[in-house]
């Protein structure tokens, strides 16, 4: 994987582009290491621009299992997936679709097969209490933003994703707001993790999942957010679907939009929970986000079946 990279603005994602690897270009920072480059970027973030597509998505979908088969995406123009639990991916490029791999930046499963050696690296902070088995990462170590490029990105690139999917972006300025001292500089280091994304793969596409607090220092960056139980949600505690306060409903509704004002070439989605045996319900919610000038996708709360929209 090469160390040395630059950002080349004027490129833009094609329909049917697919990248297995980056691509990379030499300028101003040829001779500056990835190891280097990640302290000067912590130091003093550097512009960066979103790949920007060239269509607008009518119709996607999130899936994280892999018992799905070719067919059942035939209504979706984009998926996103799990990046190591998924159903193959060369038959749906066939299939002209757009495919995200699913990258948790904030925090680190168990389960993944990379745990072991993050954890040998001391980058894992505290157990998420909402996510048994799931660790709050130090975005701030060099080590991460390392790891970040040259392993995780390469390895979902290299089975024919386009692009990824960010996850638990929100953590990192959560922990700083619960303990400025001592998570001092996480927010800041989101942000830098996520231009130092854009400026290693100027031509992969970037969804980011909420990420509300840090959104308007990314959306000139990123191609596409998500908003993630904008209008109902999955209440746990009580095991059933509620729709969100109104209060909450209309922060997000005003923080998307605002988002996509400031970057007009933004993509917004959003993905709300429902019961899929609801139909009314179902057409209810997709009414009200396309309102909103959104593209919904109405889901199970265990993301593990594909609904289909109304």
């Amino acid at each position: 994987m090469p160390l040395f990279f630059t950002i080349d603005p004027t490129k833009r994602v094609q329909k049917n582009a697919v990248y297995s690897m980056a691509r990379f270009d030499t300028g101003m920072f040829k001779w500056i290491p990835l190891f280097v480059f990640s302290w000067l970027l912590y130091l003093s973030p550097l512009p960066s621009y979103a790949s920007g597509l060239q269509y607008r998505i009518d119709s996607w979908a999130v899936y994280y299992a892999n018992k799905a088969s070719t067919q059942d995406f035939n209504d979706y123009e984009l998926v996103v997936l799990d990046s190591t639990f998924h159903p193959p991916i060369p038959p749906l490029l066939e299939q002209d679709k757009t495919l995200l791999g699913y990258l948790s930046l904030g925090e680190v499963g168990q389960h993944r097969d990379y745990f072991a050696k993050v954890k040998e690296e001391d980058i894992l902070l505290q157990e998420n209490a909402y996510w048994k088995g799931s660790y709050f990462v130090d975005v701030r170590s060099p080590l991460w933003t390392k790891r970040v490029l040259e392993t995780l990105i390469p390895d979902i690139l290299q089975q024919g994703f386009q692009g990824i999917f960010i996850d638990t972006l929100d953590n990192p300025p959560y922990l700083e707001q619960q303990n400025p001292k001592q998570f001092k500089g996480m927010a800041q280091a989101a942000i830098n993790l996520i231009h130092a994304i854009r400026l290693h793969y100027p031509d992969m596409l970037i969804m980011v999942n909420r990420g509300y607090a840090i959104l308007p220092k990314i959306q000139s960056t990123i191609d596409m957010v998500l908003g993630e139980a904008v209008y109902t949600k999955f209440d746990f505690q009580d095991k059933r679907y509620v729709h969100v306060p109104n209060t909450i409903y209309n922060a997000q509704v005003n923080i998307l939009k605002k988002a996509k004002k400031g970057a007009p070439h933004l993509q917004v989605f959003t993905l709300d929970y429902w019961d899929p045996k609801d139909k009314a319900g179902l057409a209810s919610i997709a009414k009200e986000q396309k309102k909103n000038g959104f593209t919904p996708y109405i889901a199970t709360h265990l993301l593990d079946q594909l609904v289909p929209q109304p």
